[in-house]
């Protein structure tokens, strides 16, 4: 889980916009159902934030 976390991190950090689920899902090949689950993990431990709704981006 822990490397699926560093792919998505590192592709939201390449895109350097506020990228959707299904975005993260296109650039990593993770698939989005996926994604979701680890953009919850993600939002608990506030290593995302969310600017608008369902969009994040890297704190």
């Amino acid at each position: 889980m822990m490397e699926k976390e560093k792919v998505i991190l590192d592709a939201m950090r390449a895109a350097a916009k506020p990228l959707k689920a299904g975005d993260v899902a296109e650039l990593t090949g993770i698939p989005k159902d996926e994604v979701s689950k680890i953009f919850n993990d993600l939002k608990k431990s506030e290593k995302i934030v969310s600017p608008k709704r369902c969009f994040y981006q890297v704190k």
